[in-house]
């Protein structure tokens, strides 16, 4: 009488309730399948029966019906009694394979690759990939096993950490360097691509696409390169010297003290402006435009003091060369 008291399954199927789950254990506890029963396997599924902890069989998108005919390795496994259609019992597994899309990836720390222009570069990166289940067999050796349900977020950190530890591999293998990384983007994707492909396979996965997103530096690094890039923008100091001063003559003009704050303020621009170049120069050479390179030394008798500060100046001087002072 405990043959007719149990309780037989004529139909396994599985249904996704949601997003995020990859493996599904269909619930067997004080159930058998009945010999001649059917089993369906939706699109974008794949359904593995475990018997005895070895895996009998796996099944792609499809119905059917479950006898000594449909299940050759399970006949070899178990003793069925055909003449009274004796059901059996095996644990059965529901594998996703749809695709897993906008999975993130990021470096949490920069990482220092090899540049040919900086040197060491230490950098960040981030973006997206996407990934299925394409052999489920393999997913349930390695990764989900006996469990009852796996989700996305069981395996996100697993594989987030495979890309970042294959990262420095790729970019640095790349020979693109750092400021042509970003042109660069689908090249360097394809390249990690390619690395991350067969330790994706290892875990019963198929990378389909993997895509960078952004390139950039630490905080720190990225001022100082902007100052960088700053410095060559402004190439020739000389005119940019003069452009600054041209730039601050409408400033000047419109302050309280009219022309006389404009010449001292322009004076005092060009005098700095001069500064800055001297002391970019080699020693014992003056920048073309500086006083000591375009005016010969004044003779003694032609020369008065500056009323602003002290400075010695041609007699004829409207402005201290010095300080930029209006003479009288």
């Amino acid at each position: 009488m405990s043959f007719f008291s149990k309780q037989f399954i004529d139909v396994i199927q599985w249904t996704e309730s949601g997003d995020g789950t990859l493996a599904y254990r269909y619930p067997m506890e004080d159930m058998e399948i009945q010999n001649g029963g059917r089993l369906t396997v939706r699109d974008s599924q794949i359904a593995v029966f475990v018997n005895e902890g070895r895996i009998a069989d796996v099944f792609a998108p499809g119905l059917y019906t479950l006898s000594t005919h449909t299940l050759p390795i399970l006949t070899y496994l178990m003793n069925w009694n055909k003449e009274f259609k004796s059901p059996f019992k095996s644990d059965v597994y529901f594998f996703s394979s749809r695709l897993q899309i906008d999975q993130k990836w990021g470096t949490p720390t920069p990482i220092t690759i090899r540049d040919k222009e900086f040197g060491a570069v230490r950098m960040r990166a981030y973006g997206i990939y996407s990934y299925r289940i394409s052999n489920a067999k393999v997913f349930y050796e390695n990764v989900s096993g006996t469990r009852a349900i796996y989700r996305v977020g069981e395996l996100d950190g697993q594989l987030r950490n495979t890309i970042v530890g294959r990262m420095t591999t790729a970019f640095a293998g790349s020979t693109v360097d750092f400021l042509d990384m970003a042109a660069n983007q689908v090249r360097l994707a394809d390249l990690m691509k390619a690395d991350l492909t067969p330790v994706f396979a290892g875990l019963g996965l198929t990378l389909d696409g993997f895509v960078v997103e952004n390139v950039s530096l630490p905080e720190e690094l990225q001022k100082m390169l902007d100052q960088r890039i700053s410095m060559n923008m402004l190439g020739d100091m000389g005119r940019y010297t003069q452009f600054q001063a041209a730039q601050s003559l409408p400033i000047a003009a419109a302050n309280e003290g009219g022309v006389a704050g404009m010449g001292v303020g322009l004076g005092a621009g060009l005098t700095m402006g001069q500064q800055m170049m001297n002391a970019m120069s080699p020693a014992g050479q003056t920048t073309p435009g500086s006083p000591a390179a375009t005016k010969p030394a004044a003779p003694a008798g032609d020369t008065k003091f500056c009323t602003n500060c002290g400075h010695s100046i041609g007699r004829t001087a409207k402005f201290c060369p010095e300080c930029g002072g209006a003479q009288q």
